[in-house]
């Protein structure tokens, strides 16, 4: 059996795809339960729906439901090997700003005793790293199978869902933090701030 250009790609974001939902697993095992709570907030987004949404969108790309029919030309490989190459490093991105988030993770808007601002590392380039690799790995994801639906849905669902849970934080987090306004004010919410 040879190994062809579908194999590398689906191997490389079954992977990254694997290592991310571990690296959420093992982020519930750690710090779901954890306790020193000051302030928490239930929000909508939040693992659940975001699984609902991964699943809709994974059944868009499986059932080629706004898939682009091209041959496989240089320029299209091209394309959907950038796509695979944004999955991965999305995952990357999103595994290295747990790492620095550490036991600050919550499912839910929550504001620990022990909350400690991070704003090094990922943290320093943008806001929220765990949202904004997600986008990256779904735009990625719509690259790399040549979908308009997907991208449709990560750009008019994922992503408003996504600036509301980053709001909802960024009050908590506005409210613990006197430095957390200079801090938004230096970093990008979901892109870095190249202008500052």
């Amino acid at each position: 059996m040879s190994i062809t250009f579908e194999n590398i790609m689906t191997m490389a974001i079954s992977s990254s795809v694997t290592m991310l939902f571990a690296a959420i697993v093992l982020d519930f095992m750690l710090f779901e339960k954890k306790g020193g709570v000051k302030k928490e907030k239930r929000s909508i987004v939040a693992t659940g729906t975001m699984t609902l949404f991964y699943f809709v969108y994974f059944i868009v790309i499986w059932t080629r439901i706004g898939a682009i029919d091209v041959q496989g030309t240089i320029a299209i490989r091209a394309l959907r090997m950038t796509g695979t190459i944004l999955v991965a490093l999305g995952s990357a991105m999103n595994i290295l700003g747990r790492i620095s988030l550490k036991g600050n993770w919550a499912d839910h808007v929550r504001i620990y005793k022990d909350q400690t601002l991070v704003e090094t590392g990922i943290y320093g380039i943008v806001r929220h790293p765990l949202y904004s690799s997600l986008m990256v790995m779904l735009y990625g994801g719509s690259l790399a199978y040549l979908n308009w639906a997907s991208a449709l849905l990560t750009t008019f669902v994922f992503i408003p869902f996504m600036y509301y849970r980053a709001k909802q934080e960024e009050t908590f987090l506005m409210q613990e933090f006197e430095r957390y306004a200079d801090y938004s004010k230096r970093v990008g919410m979901f892109f870095p701030k190249f202008w500052r």
